[in-house]
């Protein structure tokens, strides 16, 4: 019988420890290198912007003046865009997550539409932006109204959230399933009552990170004919519109330094209304994680 030589385990040893030292070291520098990324990017924005923000900036409309430029129709208008983005793309993607988990075959053509909508998330936003201007814009002619621009951004974020609500509906353990089929629910029962809100932890950290997207996201609302100036606020969903990154893109694309630190500003106002959305998602996703 041969016998491990102490000499040659702790050689070993030692190489091992050293190699784990070397990738925890690359691990930490990408870790600070992404942070100081993000603390410059914070910086340059809150250090350029926090001057003009004000309660004025936020009730005012755009003006050609940078000292009178506000953003409260930018501001209304995303608010708008997202009260027909969240409930479309996230009631269209939650069904379609559990038709193709529990309800479809699991044969060869299930599968072929699961790859499919997989690649679509990966798509560029111009893309769904010339569908948007095809379907909606042209062929349903809404023009460029709230409707058409949520419709277009809820198809821009559909396979996100479809991945998304896919993964956590199939994260549920089984045997919750057959309890419940054990105990005499029915599959709709079962879906409601015991997967839907197990899963829900995951489907709404899938949702607020693709809605986050679709809130920042310009070039759809670009090629779909968005104004990035207008002096009104939208009564309907069939009223124009116009949305936070436009009036930023706007502001910083102009040649006077003074509007630079108004993009800053409305930046910080985008951040803000993201910072909202992802800590009422936290809130309500660590809720039902206390309880299953």
């Amino acid at each position: 019988m041969r016998y491990i030589e102490q000499q040659t385990v702790v050689k070993r040893m030692n190489s091992r420890l050293i190699i784990n030292k070397i990738f925890q070291s690359i691990f930490l520098l990408a870790t600070l290198l992404a942070l100081l990324a993000l603390v410059i990017l914070l910086y340059r924005i809150v250090s350029q912007g926090v001057g003009h923000l004000s309660l004025e900036f936020l009730m005012n409309f755009a003006s050609r003046f940078p000292e009178k430029a506000g953003i409260k129709a930018a501001l209304i208008g995303s608010l708008w865009l997202m009260m027909v983005v969240a409930p479309t793309s996230i009631i269209l993607g939650v069904g379609s997550a559990i038709y193709l988990e529990e309800y479809a075959k699991q044969n060869r053509i299930t599968s072929f539409i699961r790859m499919n909508i997989s690649n679509l998330a990966g798509v560029p936003s111009v893309v769904f932006g010339l569908l948007g201007l095809t379907i909606f814009v042209r062929a349903m002619a809404l023009g460029n109204s709230v409707l058409a621009a949520g419709f277009t951004m809820s198809l821009l974020i559909l396979p996100v959230i479809v991945v998304a609500a896919q993964e956590a509906i199939r994260s549920v353990p089984g045997e919750m399933r057959d309890a419940s089929y054990g105990m005499g629910a029915t599959k709709w029962q079962t879906i409601i009552k015991i997967i839907l809100p197990a899963a829900l932890p995951g489907i709404l950290t899938g949702s607020i990170l693709a809605l986050s997207r679709a809130i920042g996201e310009t070039a759809p609302l670009i090629v779909i004919g968005v104004p990035v100036i207008i002096q009104f606020l939208p009564a309907g969903v069939m009223d124009t519109f116009t949305a936070l990154p436009m009036q930023i893109y706007d502001w910083s694309s102009r040649p006077q330094q003074e509007f630079q630190t108004v993009a800053a500003a409305g930046i910080m106002v985008l951040m803000a209304v993201l910072l909202i959305m992802n800590s009422i998602a936290v809130i309500i996703r660590n809720k039902f994680d206390k309880r299953y």
